[in-house]
């Protein structure tokens, strides 16, 4: 029998580091316990915050617990939960933004199609329902396969440390 080892996933399952590394202090109206906060605010750590891109109210960074390798998420800069809450500015840089990573994604993983959403409240799904965020997911031919429908386990080919090199290189 092979045995995938994924133990980055084993604090996502026992919950031990959902909140992130290290964290900063966080201004405003920001939540000190979101990791997306922690994010925007913890400028000089891009790399451990996973944040590969940042514009004047948008952040987007690497998915810490993918569905797919590629997965990124785009967020406003702005801890809110509600649509409602984001100005029409902001919805354009968001979709411009999701865009952009699309496109970079497309270029550098050749992925088939993609999956692009956003989780809106807890029972849709969402892990952070106080801070709004996009998931885009490459997504390739054939990804899903015998173990992921007989045993419920993902094979994701990348670390995150290369997929942030990676896309970090491409800005």
């Amino acid at each position: 029998m092979d045995i995938i080892w994924a133990p980055w996933r084993m604090s996502y399952v026992d919950g031990s580091d959902v909140k992130g590394s290290e964290r900063v202090e966080v201004g405003g109206d920001a939540d000190a316990d979101c990791f997306i906060c922690q994010a925007v605010f913890d400028v000089g750590h891009d790399r451990e915050r996973l944040v590969i891109c940042r514009t004047e109210s948008t952040v987007t960074l690497l998915n810490k617990f993918p569905y797919n390798n590629g997965h990124l998420l785009v967020a406003p800069c702005d801890h809110v939960g509600s649509l409602g809450c984001v100005c029409e500015a902001v919805q354009l840089q968001i979709l411009r933004e999701i865009d952009r990573w699309v496109k970079v994604l497309e270029g550098l993983m050749k992925p088939d199609g993609f999956n692009i959403g956003l989780n809106l409240g807890r029972s849709a799904g969402a892990g952070l329902p106080g801070h709004l965020h996009w998931h885009i997911v490459p997504r390739w031919n054939g990804d899903t396969n015998f173990i992921t429908t007989i045993s419920s386990t993902k094979i994701i080919p990348q670390s995150l440390n290369a997929l942030w090199e990676i896309l970090n290189s491409s800005r």
